[in-house]
């Protein structure tokens, strides 16, 4: 298994982003790449697993807003202009 996963550095100790997925005691090859915070990709929601049949739509409930409404809708009536 080879993952990309974010974390900070405590002393001796990086305490990573989301679960490793890994069984406790399970040994690591650990290899780190020190990055810029401008560098890194956002990470998927919360609560999205690969696989997982949770829509975008759901995941996005708790932060959509009347705002992404309004612009959803924009796009959607531009896409339908001019094509009859």
């Amino acid at each position: 298994m080879t993952k990309t996963l974010y974390g900070k550095v405590h002393g001796k100790t990086i305490e990573l982003d989301e679960d490793l997925g890994a069984a406790e005691g399970q040994e690591v090859e650990v290899q780190v790449r020190v990055i810029s915070p401008k560098k890194r990709l956002p990470g998927p929601p919360p609560g999205w697993e690969p696989g997982s049949k949770r829509t975008a739509a759901g995941l996005l409930a708790d932060s959509w807003t009347e705002e992404d409404d309004r612009i959803l809708e924009e796009i959607h009536e531009e896409r339908w202009t001019g094509k009859r």
